[in-house]
């Protein structure tokens, strides 16, 4: 059951963060308090699935998801417009294989709410994942009007210009240089707004190379901050692997092999193989 397992868990976590659910109400409603119920009980199921990892019992799992989903659908059914019941009901399908459900629940919270952003996000993250960019844009685009400072709607936005450029250089909606300006804007916010999440300041280092002419100067200095930032030893490892690339690319090949020494994660040798390659000199022919 273990691969089963771990699927599952992939495909429910994490949820997106939904910290309004927590917030204090001044005069909590019959359905508000549900809803707070039914949110602290998926989210308990979620953790304790977690925890257990590969071992976690998938019956109970898919059990309890099950009875979680029921309560969602009960208390929509009792409080039809009730916004914010819709929005992790339907994330929440949308985690568990139901997406096409999932996306009609997050459609009527938004036609119930206009202002809520994560359903704006979420909606344009399915519709990316679906292969149409160009549809999920006006999206995220709403969710970041809505929330300006939200790092993860601006992330969004720079891994949707990234993965879709061609369709959106094809539609006419950017030139490539209002895109690469869009993108690294995106990511630089997203790194901003959110300090301590490395995996964001590692996202805008590599978005440099992505650029029409990439700024390899730019994308030394991320590393080279990255690295000095207390990170795990993997981490570590592959922000050196990251910035030995910048060096062989700016011809500083000295510098980049004594880096690529100090890379021993099995994980990363095939990568590590591939830069060593290029500081070996090619034989004439």
């Amino acid at each position: 059951m273990r691969t089963s397992a771990t699927w599952f868990i992939r495909r429910l976590l994490p949820l997106a963060a939904m910290a309004w659910l927590a917030a204090p109400l001044p005069a909590e409603t019959l359905a508000e308090r549900t809803l707070k119920e039914i949110y602290a009980r998926q989210t308990d199921i979620l953790a304790k699935a977690d925890k257990a990892g590969d071992e976690v019992d998938v019956a109970w799992l898919r059990g309890e998801l099950q009875n979680v989903i029921n309560s969602y659908d009960v208390l929509i059914q009792k409080n039809p417009d009730f916004a914010a019941a819709y929005v992790p009901y339907g994330m929440l399908l949308g985690k568990v294989g139901m997406r096409k459900e999932g996306t009609a629940i997050l459609l009527k919270a938004n036609k119930l709410d206009p202002d809520i952003p994560v359903v704006k996000n979420q909606l344009a993250k399915y519709l990316a994942e679906d292969g149409h960019p160009v549809d999920a844009l006006p999206w995220v685009m709403a969710a970041i009007d809505l929330a300006p400072k939200e790092p993860l709607y601006h992330y969004q936005l720079g891994e949707l210009l990234s993965a879709g450029r061609d369709e959106f250089l094809r539609e006419g909606n950017f030139t490539r240089a209002t895109l690469d300006k869009t993108m690294l804007e995106a990511f630089a916010h997203a790194a901003e707004f959110a300090p301590d999440k490395i995996e964001y300041a590692y996202r805008l280092g590599k978005a440099y190379y992505e650029l029409e002419t990439p700024r390899w100067d730019d994308a030394l200095a991320a590393w080279t901050r990255l690295e000095l930032r207390p990170v795990t030893a993997e981490m570590r490892q592959l922000v050196k692997l990251q910035k030995a690339n910048v060096l062989i690319k700016l011809g500083r090949k000295q510098e980049a092999a004594d880096l690529l020494e100090g890379i021993t994660d099995p994980k990363m040798a095939a990568e590590k193989q591939t830069l060593l390659d290029q500081l070996t000199p090619k034989p004439e022919k």
